[in-house]
């Protein structure tokens, strides 16, 4: 059984592994296994998967598919509650510190890319958008052009040097933070932007050919429609929740609230469902085109090459001095 490596200091960084990809890629498969095989423990990193009673639609693992492997942030805030990707990350960061404190290898498995980023990246925490002074500004700036940038160079210089002065989305944004939040933007992004400190990750996405995934996400959907998605959608609301809430709007709950507010036929809410889950997996093998140093691994985490390749890589991330140079 592997262990992972002592660290040399107090400060060493700790491994971190996270397996990331489109939705149906075989994610939590792969990192149960991984878990398995390197002493580890899973932290969930899908914005649906945190909240009680929504099971089969957030395709969360049964307690036999787990394996005996424990599984943090799953069914972990009410439905009611507004869990944004800054809250994820707080407690995202508590539990990766307790997993490591233990010895034991944090496995980051999910496909919201927002969460991982605020997770290692940190999240700028300025005001929210304030659409009335938005509108006073545009209001400005249409009787009189080029005044937002100006005005800009007097209350924030040093924002106004790295924006263009045609770009009136920038400058608008950067006003409004000044305005409403009371200091320069530049300020915001040094004070608020904090990386995750102490751990060192590995970055493993999925990527299984594009027709096979597809295929994949219409039989998995399929599969829900059969066994109970509309069903379990249907005690959710017995339980009193509000189909306004958020984790309504995730895909197959949504079609499955249209069939049963008839809006929709179940032939028509299964099609539906299985066009936008096709959709949003393109839309996350993008977002994850852009993060950094990561590891792509052109295939399901389920397959027997994927698995291997990815215990390769990990058995090198604990121990780089025991294996060549790739």
């Amino acid at each position: 059984m592997n262990t992972l490596p002592p660290p040399k200091t107090a400060d060493a960084a700790q491994p971190l592994v996270v397996v990331a990809g489109p939705t149906g890629s075989g994610k939590s498969s792969l990192a149960v296994r991984l878990a398995q095989r390197f002493r580890g423990e899973v932290i969930n990193c899908d914005s649906v998967q945190v909240f009680r009673y929504f099971d089969l639609g957030a395709a969360k693992l049964t307690e036999s598919e787990q394996s005996g492997i424990p599984h943090h942030l799953i069914d972990a805030a009410d439905p009611t509650e507004h869990f944004t990707a800054g809250e994820y990350a707080r407690r995202a960061r508590a539990v990766l510190r307790d997993v490591s404190s233990r010895g034991l290898l944090p496995i980051l498995a999910g496909g919201t890319g927002l969460y991982l980023r605020a997770l290692l990246n940190g999240l700028f925490p300025g005001p929210t958008k304030d659409e009335l002074l938005r509108e006073r500004l545009a209001v400005r700036e249409q009787r009189r052009p080029g005044s937002l940038y100006r005005l800009l160079t007097r209350l924030d210089p040093a924002a106004a040097a790295k924006i263009h002065a045609n770009d009136i989305q920038k400058t608008v944004r950067a006003l409004e933070v000044r305005l409403a939040g009371g200091k320069p933007i530049t300020e915001y992004f040094r004070d608020g932007h904090a990386p995750l400190a102490g751990f060192r990750p590995l970055k493993l996405i999925l990527n299984p050919p594009r027709a096979l995934l597809h295929a994949a996400l219409d039989r998995r959907l399929a599969w829900m429609f059969e066994h109970g998605l509309i069903e379990e959608t249907q005690r959710i609301l017995d339980l009193g929740y509000g189909a306004h809430l958020k984790p309504f709007e995730s895909l197959g709950y949504k079609q499955a609230l249209q069939f049963l507010r008839g809006e929709l036929t179940r032939e028509q809410a299964l099609r539906e469902a299985q066009a936008r889950t096709r959709q949003y997996a393109k839309r996350q093998i993008t977002w994850f085109r852009r993060e950094p140093d990561a590891i792509w691994l052109e295939g399901f985490g389920s397959g027997a090459a994927t698995e291997a390749r990815a215990f390769e890589l990990v058995e090198h991330h604990l121990h780089p001095a025991g294996l060549p140079d790739e």
